[in-house]
């Protein structure tokens, strides 16, 4: 898989040596450009001012500013650079937090080179770039018995909602169709795939995903997904009806 325009790529890793590995790996590989490395968060904020890339793959663990928080400025700051995060660590402690903050994509230091240029890619179109093994985190985490109440009681309920079955009440103001496109986006659908499901076009498609994600507050699809859940507006996977 190659982007659909080179992607320009700032890569912050306090480790010299991964880092230098990082670069090499990504000048290897079609559709993108290093245009800066970093070895912490202070100097990949200032980079991403002064070059403007498409994306930092952003480790976490860093001096003087970690990876969280130099993502929290930068998409704060300078929104058109999307963050990968890209980190030995997988659990909750951060995670959770590198979502919270603004990260897109995330994946752990053994992705290939495949994966990183499909992360990459996907955040590039406005999707989430969370590799499998992350995905599997999160959904294990959002449906197992240390879940939020929401999670549980809708494994736990033989009414839960499914795409074609939203529940009355909806929360922040979701209209029916909203909470439709948000229940597909949970299912991991791509717009164009909502788009042929709800027979509607995939621009009616994008106009309903900017409103929910006003009202509900989430920046990206991976922050919809974990919404959906604990909202009630779709399943986690492996979860079963009875």
């Amino acid at each position: 898989m190659t982007v659909a325009k080179t992607a320009r790529v700032v890569v912050a890793d306090d480790q010299t040596v991964v880092r230098e590995g990082i670069v090499m790996l990504l000048g290897l590989l079609p559709g993108i450009e290093v245009v800066g490395a970093a070895a912490d968060g202070e100097e990949a904020v200032r980079l991403v001012a002064e070059r403007a890339p498409d994306v930092v793959l952003m480790d976490l663990r860093m001096p003087r500013c970690d990876g969280v928080e130099a993502t929290r400025r930068i998409r704060s700051e300078y929104p058109a650079t999307q963050v990968v995060v890209l980190t030995t660590y997988a659990d909750d402690d951060s995670i959770f937090p590198a979502l919270r903050a603004g990260a897109r994509g995330y994946l752990t230091k053994d992705a290939g080179g495949d994966e990183i240029v499909r992360a990459v890619a996907a955040v590039m179109s406005g999707e989430g770039g969370l590799s499998p093994r992350i995905q599997r985190l999160l959904l294990e985490r959002l449906s197992g018995p240390d879940a939020p109440a929401g999670v549980n009681a809708l494994a736990a309920s033989p009414s839960a909602p499914s795409a074609g079955r939203l529940p009355g009440e909806l929360p922040d103001g979701l209209s029916a169709r909203e909470a439709q496109v948000l229940s597909l986006v949970a299912e991991g659908l791509s717009n164009p795939e909502i788009a042929r499901a709800l027979h509607v076009s995939v621009a009616t498609v994008k106009t309903h995903i900017n409103k929910l994600f006003a009202k509900t507050g989430v920046r990206d699809r991976s922050q919809a997904m974990r919404y959906a859940y604990l909202h009630g507006l779709a399943q986690p996977p492996g979860t079963s009806v009875t």
